[in-house]
C-alpha cells in the first residue's frame, strides 16, 4: 500500500487526514526503520508493508469502532500498534502504552517526542502487575498480536471500567481464539458485542473484536502470568 493509497483508503471511509498528520505518518515511517536497525522492531521495513500492515491495519478498528477522547491502554504495544496510529488520527486520545521490553519503552518515548504527541506515556510493566494499581480504571484497552485471546481476556479485561471496552485486533485464526476464550470473557465480566470480519488489501484475513465490559472483573484477577499461560480460563 502507497502513503497515497493509505490517505485514500481512509478518506474512503470518512477518515480524512491534514497535512500535519499526514507528515506525522512520514515520520513515524523513518523514525521506526531508523531504530530497527539498532533493536528488533519489526520484520516490515518497506514503505508499502508498513502503511499497510502497520499503520491501516492498526486503523481498521475506528471504521467500525468510535474513537472520541477516551483513555486508551495498549498492551504489549510494540513498536506502538495500534495504539499509535490511532493517536495521530484522534489527537484527544489518552495513551498509555504497557511493554515489558524497556528497549521499546525508549523507543516509544523518541517517537512520543519527534512526532509532537502529547497525553502519550510508555511504561515498562507487565500488563498483570499494571492491573494491581489501575484495575477497571480505563475506558479502551487495546491489543494486537499479543497472544492468543484466552491469555489476553485476562491481561486486558481487568483494567477496563465497567462499560468500556476490550478491542483485540486478530488475524486468521480469531474463531478459534474466540472459542477458547468465550468462558474466561465472561468470568472476567465481559461480553463480545461485535466481530469484524475483513481482508486488508494484500487478502490478509483480519478480525477485531468489541467486547464490551459489563460487570466488575473478580479481584482474583488477573493471576500471575505463569498461570494465565498454564491455565487460561
Amino acid at each position: 500500500m502507497s502513503k497515497e493509497d493509505f490517505i485514500k483508503l481512509l478518506e474512503n471511509k470518512g477518515i480524512v487526514l491534514n497535512n500535519k498528520q499526514i507528515k506525522q505518518f512520514e515520520s513515524y515511517y523513518k523514525i521506526l526503520v531508523d531504530w530497527n536497525e539498532k533493536m528488533n522492531l519489526t520484520a516490515i521495513t518497506d514503505e508499502e508493508g508498513v502503511y499497510l500492515k502497520h499503520f491501516y491495519d492498526s486503523v481498521t478498528i475506528a471504521f467500525d469502532f468510535k474513537f472520541n477522547n477516551q483513555s486508551i491502554v495498549d498492551v504489549g504495544a510494540g513498536a506502538g500498534f495500534p495504539s499509535i496510529p490511532l493517536k495521530i488520527i484522534y489527537p484527544d486520545l489518552k495513551i498509555t502504552i504497557v511493554d515489558s521490553l524497556t528497549k521499546r519503552i525508549t523507543f516509544l518515548n523518541h517517537l512520543f517526542k519527534e512526532l509532537a504527541l502529547t497525553d502519550c506515556k510508555a511504561i515498562s510493566v507487565r500488563a498483570e502487575d499494571y492491573a494491581k494499581d489501575n484495575r477497571e480504571k480505563c475506558d479502551i484497552v487495546m491489543a494486537r498480536a499479543v497472544a492468543r485471546l484466552n491469555i489476553l481476556d485476562e491481561l486486558c479485561l481487568p483494567l477496563v471500567k465497567v462499560g468500556g471496552y476490550f478491542l483485540a485486533l486478530k488475524g486468521l485464526k480469531a474463531d478459534e481464539e474466540l472459542q477458547e476464550a468465550k468462558r474466561g470473557i465472561d468470568m472476567l465480566g465481559g461480553s463480545v458485542e461485535e466481530i469484524i470480519d475483513f481482508t486488508l488489501t494484500n487478502n490478509d484475513h483480519r478480525s477485531n473484536i468489541i467486547i464490551k465490559k459489563v460487570k466488575s472483573t473478580p479481584n482474583k484477577f488477573p493471576r500471575m502470568f505463569a498461570k494465565i499461560k498454564k491455565q487460561p480460563l
